[in-house]
């Protein structure tokens, strides 16, 4: 199929593509790399009278390090992340999770804010930057907000996003050389969406201790009482039994083999955490 007639404008800078979009403008769609909202185009499944191309615009294509933290620009690719293009990003976990994602094709124009604007329960970054503890930076008209990760996925492709706002950055927590950190998924081939998916960090100068479940009807699921009995006991607590326990709680109306592919997640994110040397 192909999208229904839409205006198509280029925003120069955040302030152009904001004045756009409005305070109310239920007709108005950003794009970037195009990877999930031009499908959705062309099956006619979104309708917008105008699409903002904001691929262009510097204030979310930069990467700088503020405080403590990092500052990721929403326009950024993953194939940039997953090259290591930005000395900050440079630390093993995000360069891993960004060269697993789909095919290169898709990595070279997929951006790390169209990814989570989009909210697919299975998609990396959602799961991933829930795991760091990681905030986001929306913006519309009348200024920018703050959320968590971890709050900003309601349910499948809903988001805490208002009309007229955006995903302007991604705002990483300070990484230090003591993280430990596991990333698995279960795909019946390379590329495609995970049926499962769990993620681990810890960093005990930080203290950081997550591990979160993706890839189920909604948002990630953090395993909060797994995460805090590893974090004090290490391996000894992450027990197969431990592990299903934890995630049949997490995933209640789930059946059998559901769960069961989840907890394999889990076993394997967390023998990674185990296995290597901190990054």
């Amino acid at each position: 199929m192909k999208a229904a007639a839409f205006e198509y404008v280029r925003a120069a800078t955040l302030a152009d593509a904001l004045r756009e979009f409005g305070e109310s403008a239920t007709g108005v769609k950003p794009i970037a790399g195009s990877q999930s909202m031009g499908p959705m185009l062309n099956l006619r499944l979104a309708r917008p009278s105008r699409v903002v191309d904001v691929s262009h615009v510097d204030e979310l294509r930069s990467v700088t390090v503020v405080g403590d933290g990092v500052r990721v620009g929403a326009a950024i690719t993953h194939a940039e992340i997953e090259d290591g293009k930005y000395e900050p990003l440079r630390n093993g976990f995000m360069q891993y999770v960004a060269s697993g994602i789909a095919y290169r094709a898709i990595r070279n124009r997929g951006t790390i804010g169209g990814s989570l604007a989009h909210a697919d329960p299975a998609a990396d970054w959602p799961l991933a930057l829930s795991t760091l503890d990681a905030r986001l930076e929306l913006a519309k008209a009348g200024g920018t907000r703050q959320v968590r990760a971890s709050e900003f996925m309601l349910g499948a492709f809903t988001t805490l996003l208002e009309d007229g706002e955006i995903i302007s950055a991604v705002l990483l927590p300070k990484i230090g050389v003591t993280l430990r950190w596991g990333y698995y998924k279960l795909c019946r081939k390379t590329g495609e969406f995970p049926h499962a998916s769990a993620a681990a960090a810890f960093d005990a100068q930080t203290g950081l201790a997550r591990v979160v479940l993706g890839a189920l009807d909604g948002p990630p699921t953090a395993l909060d009482a797994l995460a805090q009995s590893v974090a004090q006991q290490g391996p000894s607590a992450a027990t197969p039994e431990a592990i299903a326990a934890s995630v049949a709680n997490a995933m209640p109306n789930a059946d059998a083999i559901d769960r069961s592919m989840h907890a394999a997640t889990v076993e394997r994110c967390l023998a990674q955490v185990f296995g290597s040397s901190a990054r």
